[in-house]
């Protein structure tokens, strides 16, 4: 099913989505990649507040690259999401709901995505220029040390997203090999 969302990811807004719906995002997400998660999630050990406020964020795995002249932000496509599973469970016990990456997650993180109603939305790598044009604002909020890696605050409008995981734990990668394989039986 095709969706229009605008974010934040409630708890009720992701209920509504369901693996394989098409989405088209608009409103505000947050960038981190490994260690950008790393630095926040060793700021909640120590009892900090984290640079932006989790609850109901969406946090984009993306490095992109740097913006050309009047461009709001360079080549923006996903980074492999395997990269923050050591981390994703910790930001989504402090409120962040909505993950943007690519590739599969770890069962740890399908179970603390069905215990805080987190979705997990699928964006097409290779497409990082495409995707750059539905970011209509970019700004740096923390770790500027990081470069591309630093946390940015982003303003995007209908980025074409798919829900691969959704709030109960039904996975798009599994569900969508078994009904190819079932349709493919000789």
């Amino acid at each position: 099913m095709e969706k229009h969302i605008t974010l934040p990811l409630t708890e009720e807004l992701a209920k509504t989505l369901h693996a394989g719906d098409t989405v088209y995002v608009t409103g505000t997400i947050y960038t981190s990649r490994d260690a950008g998660h790393k630095r926040m999630c060793e700021a909640l050990a120590r009892g900090e507040e984290l640079p932006f406020d989790p609850a109901d964020a969406t946090i984009y795995y993306v490095g992109p690259t740097p913006a050309k002249p009047g461009q709001v932000i360079g080549s923006a496509g996903p980074t492999t999401s395997g990269r923050m599973d050591a981390y994703a469970p910790t930001m989504m016990s402090v409120g962040a709901r909505g993950m943007i990456g690519k590739g599969a997650r770890l069962p740890e993180v399908i179970e603390a995505m069905k215990k805080y109603s987190g979705v997990y939305f699928g964006a097409i790598g290779g497409a990082g220029a495409l995707l750059a044009k539905c970011i209509k604002k970019a700004e740096l909020i923390a770790y500027e040390d990081l470069g591309a890696e630093a946390l940015r605050k982003l303003y995007v409008e209908d980025m074409p997203l798919f829900v691969i995981i959704d709030s109960e734990g039904k996975n798009l990668y599994e569900e969508g090999r078994a009904a190819y394989l079932a349709q493919h039986r000789e």
